[in-house]
């Protein structure tokens, strides 16, 4: 069994940015058991975590056991069980059995990372995304996949991570009755987790509009090849992220389009406001990808620019000096008939040509304006 697992989407050219790849999804060894799960080793041990609500009392349970889930499936309350790490492959089997899921989908669950998806059952829905946040100390981001299976009352969510996540706002509703998550069913609970992943993104993007700005100005005052390795890493970490998202697209497209049982047609609705957010979010990202490219013209343009300026004074600095050479060349060939060489004022009369001459050439050129540089900072 292999896993490609590329969850640290980073720049900076560090030894971890050498090491990522952007663009694998896990997959199976040919001939493998369909429904295998493949713990990685380095992968967090399980713990669940369970919220329950209704419009009177919320409950929140911490390190419970896949068991003491089991009181809760048959409430008319709503229970949010969420499952933090997948590395106790015994505690995934267990909350596989007493939620009835199909092995397939236990698969694509623990096997990350996986393409968001919308899979619907008998009497469950499930759909993958994915969620971004920023990475410590470096540009770039990290990805993580957040697995959604929504029943009738309960609704259970599957994360690599334990240590943060985007939905500390959502249970701050539930605890404080805040707007109207305890009045309603699972289904707008799974709205308000899915809607708080989606608007993570957009710290994300502004992240790389900074980035771009002052890749700007860098390509203006001084173009160099380090500039050029962050412009690839720019474009391939937004193609990066538009692969994360155009699925998610499609997902919340058949979520709002389709009848199913398990989505009322008023929270289908508010899935809406989430595809509104995923297309905006795909069209900034298309902006900065031709933004991206457009920089890379800039900087070949850039760096011709400055090849030309250092050509300009070259050939400036060869035309003041090639009459000098020239007189200074016939003078030096040292004939016995030269009338010049005898005169005790010669060697002075020479300079002064030669220094005349210099002065007219550098004030005809400084005329013309060819000792101005072509761009500048101060005239942008």
């Amino acid at each position: 069994m292999t896993q490609l697992q590329p969850q640290s989407f980073v720049s900076n050219f560090s030894s971890q940015a050498e090491e990522t790849d952007y663009f694998d999804y896990f997959y199976n060894e040919p001939g493998s058991e369909p429904g295998t799960l493949n713990i990685e080793p380095t992968a967090r041990p399980s713990r669940i975590i369970l919220i329950d609500y209704d419009e009177d009392d919320a409950i929140r349970k911490v390190d419970i056991s896949p068991n003491a889930l089991l009181p809760y499936l048959g409430k008319n309350s709503v229970s949010w069980m969420d499952v933090q790490g997948l590395g106790s492959e015994e505690v995934l089997r267990e909350v596989g059995t007493i939620f009835d899921l199909h092995p397939l989908l236990l698969e694509d669950i623990v096997n990350v990372p996986q393409r968001p998806k919308l899979d619907e059952y008998k009497d469950k829905l499930m759909f993958i995304a994915h969620m971004v946040r920023r990475h410590d100390g470096v540009d770039g981001f990290v990805t993580e996949q957040v697995s959604f299976i929504l029943g009738k009352n309960y609704l259970v969510t599957f994360q690599e991570e334990e240590l943060e996540d985007c939905f500390d706002l959502v249970r701050e509703r539930i605890r404080n009755n805040q707007g109207k998550v305890r009045q309603s069913k699972a289904d707008y609970l799974a709205y308000l987790l899915l809607d708080s992943l989606i608007d993570g993104y957009f710290p994300i993007l502004e992240h790389y509009e900074e980035r771009i700005e002052v890749l700007e100005e860098k390509i203006i005052s001084e173009p160099d090849r380090k500039i050029m390795q962050e412009i690839y890493s720019i474009r391939r970490e937004l193609l990066a992220l538009r692969r994360l998202l155009w699925p998610l697209r499609n997902v919340l497209n058949l979520m709002i389009r389709d009848d199913h049982d398990l989505l009322t047609q008023e929270v289908q609705i508010y899935f809406r406001d989430c595809y509104d957010h995923v297309i905006q979010i795909l069209d900034i990202l298309e902006a900065y990808r031709e933004l991206a490219s457009s920089l890379m013209d800039a900087y070949m343009s850039s760096v011709g620019n400055k090849m030309n300026e250092i050509m300009k004074f070259l050939t400036v600095f060869t035309a003041i000096f090639n009459p000098l050479t020239f007189i200074a060349g016939v003078y030096g060939m040292n004939f016995e008939n030269m009338p010049e060489l005898k005169w005790s004022w010669a060697y002075f009369a020479c300079l002064g040509v030669m220094f005349s001459i210099a002065s007219i050439m550098i004030f005809l050129f400084w005329k013309k304006g060819w000792f101005k540089t072509t761009y500048s900072l101060d005239e942008e």
